[in-house]
């Protein structure tokens, strides 16, 4: 428990070349950003020693830059934090190939080509923390009761605990875990990322409280005076009308149907129908078709007209032209609503910029119970490496966009193998996705 009374974030962003520099710069940045939100509270000119913020978790991102020196990250950090006076803390964070945080100027940046180091720390009084490690090739089977997932995390489902969840990309079963944690904690939200390099095999560094780990999967709970808000932004647009499909096996499609008179050929099989549909784009659609084409499966089955945020995008893989099969990257089964999707910059940038509008806190906003929300206080963010410059042709676009609406809240994350996150009542591992973790205390404060 911290000693401070109100919930406050801080983020730092350290470019140094080196290791130890970089740790150095981020902890004192992320330490003065925390005394200066400190002492900017109550407007008190005199510091206060028994009020004095101690944080009680951090999150660290580090560059794959740094890849030889992984070993080194989490000693240099609680060095440098005992040297500003604070005790040892959880730390739970992992390498990226591209790194984002907060830079000295308090500008939200995303670091794609260089060494870099973010670090956020966070005080969250009433706020229960606990790091957790798995095995995955431990985990319980699919057909057990939800408590063995609780103790795998050990931590109890009526806490209500909030996730972030960070893999490395050569662990099997994370989808798995994601459905073990869903089916043990359905109601608490969960976020993170798979660790990146930037490079093909590139290595891997997962840090957790005190340890350092080259495979597995990291994560922390924090159950309280918390939670976590999420924002998954998939980055596509829907064309034409949707499909239900009539049969499949396993991840391919055999036999689908229009749902409605739209359009597209309610006859054929479905790379046929898809054919007809692709015919009545524009023609720039229909370039775009040919490399950015995506099937959005709907997450509700009951929902008649479905907007683009009940889908959940996943790969086109390719089809069997001997008899108009389609494949996609996961499961599907008769019954279930899909509807083909493009994706580029300008529908990225619409698709984060509409969930950023949708997520607004006014200040006499309040919950089912009538108690005040309490205001955003930070955030974490997992973008998809192909996101950021390659995409919009600019850098930072969307960190900015979301400080932007977001009020410039402390902010610190890193590009992904594969990003987490929910949709719908379920949480999956996606791609080509910016997805937010925005924390804030659970009623407003005094």
């Amino acid at each position: 428990m911290s000693n401070s009374s109100s919930m406050q974030w801080a983020s730092a962003l350290s470019t140094r070349p080196f290791l130890e520099a970089a740790i150095t710069e981020a902890v004192e940045q992320a330490v003065a950003a925390l005394q200066a939100s400190w002492s900017g509270v109550g407007g008190d000119s005199e510091p206060r020693e028994l009020e004095r913020p101690i944080p009680n978790v951090g999150f660290l991102f580090v560059s794959s830059a740094f890849a030889s020196e992984y070993t080194r990250v989490l000693p240099l950090v609680q060095a440098k934090l005992a040297e500003a006076q604070i005790p040892a803390i959880p730390i739970v964070g992992c390498n990226g190939g591209g790194i984002i945080g907060i830079n000295t100027r308090g500008t939200a940046r995303e670091v794609e080509d260089e060494a870099a180091v973010s670090l956020v720390l966070a005080v969250l009084p009433q706020v229960k923390v606990h790091p957790f490690y798995i095995n995955p090739e431990q985990l319980p089977d699919l057909d057990g009761p939800p408590s063995v997932w609780s103790e795998l995390i050990g931590v109890d489902p009526q806490e209500i605990p909030q996730f972030i969840i960070l893999a490395d990309p050569f662990s099997s079963g994370i989808n798995n875990l994601l459905s073990g944690l869903d089916y043990a904690y359905s109601e608490c939200p969960k976020v993170g990322g798979i660790a990146s390099s930037g490079v093909m095999n590139g290595q891997s560094g997962l840090f957790c409280g005190d340890r350092f780990y080259r495979e597995g999967v990291v994560g922390v709970a924090l159950s309280g005076n918390i939670v976590m808000d999420t924002i998954v932004a998939q980055g596509c647009r829907p064309i034409g009308s949707p499909f239900q499909v009539l049969e499949s096996e396993r991840n391919v499609i055999l036999k689908m149907q229009a749902s409605d008179q739209d359009r597209s050929s309610s006859n054929g099989s479905p790379l046929e129908m898809l054919r007809d549909l692709i015919q009545w784009l524009s023609e720039e659609d229909k370039v775009l078709a040919q490399t950015a084409l995506f099937v959005g499966v709907a997450q509700s089955e009951f929902k008649q007209v479905l907007e683009p945020g009940d889908f959940l995008i996943r790969n086109l893989l390719g089809f069997d032209p001997r008899v108009g099969a389609l494949a996609i990257g996961d499961r599907i089964r008769a019954g279930q609503r899909i509807q083909f999707h493009l994706r580029d910059a300008a529908t990225s940038q619409e698709d984060l910029e509409t969930l950023l509008r949708r997520y607004q806190y006014p200040a006499l906003e309040v919950d089912a119970k009538s108690v005040p929300k309490g205001e955003p206080k930070g955030a974490l963010m997992f973008a998809c490496l192909g996101r950021g410059e390659a995409l919009y042709g600019e850098p930072n676009f969307d960190s900015q966009l979301f400080s932007r609406y977001c009020n410039h809240i402390p902010m610190g994350g890193f590009f992904c193998n594969g990003e987490i996150g929910p949709v719908g009542a379920n949480t999956y591992l996606h791609g080509f996705t910016a997805s937010f973790g925005i924390f804030r205390p659970r009623e407003a404060q005094g």
